[in-house]
């Protein structure tokens, strides 16, 4: 595996384990200022303080997770697209009894800018629907 996907790989297990963590801090500087999310809820454009506040009082909160067939694509030096599975253990915020697991499809689309590489859009898809 070249250098440049391991690194993005790990950028984005990175992320992905700030969730877990709860570390809001850690995912905001993996962050690019303004970035978006488009899942089976919608699409949502935030900044810094945006994600704080769903990151830290969003009803649910992220407990596991597990990449598996991840792939990278370098449409140029500065823009890099991650597709992988991920299995991901989610449960409503204080209330771990009610933890359940979905395998979806994911994309993030990391930038190369004069701080490193920053996440700026993130899409996900329920597995199943992947016809």
């Amino acid at each position: 595996m070249p250098t440049l996907d391991k690194t993005l790989i790990d950028l984005e297990t990175r992320f992905w384990q700030s969730m877990v963590d709860q570390d809001t801090d850690a995912a905001l500087s993996l962050l690019d200022k303004r970035a978006l999310m488009v899942s089976p809820q919608g699409t949502l454009q935030f900044d810094h303080a945006g994600y704080r506040k769903m990151a830290e009082e969003g009803a649910m909160v992220l407990t596991s997770f597990e990449l598996s067939d991840v792939d990278v694509f370098l449409p140029n030096d500065a823009t890099a697209i991650l597709t992988y599975r991920v299995k991901q253990g989610v449960c409503k915020r204080g209330k771990p009894e009610s933890s359940t697991t979905t395998d979806m499809i994911d994309t993030s689309t990391w930038v190369k800018t004069g701080n490193g590489w920053r996440c700026v859009a993130h899409t996900e898809i329920p597995a199943a629907a992947r016809q």
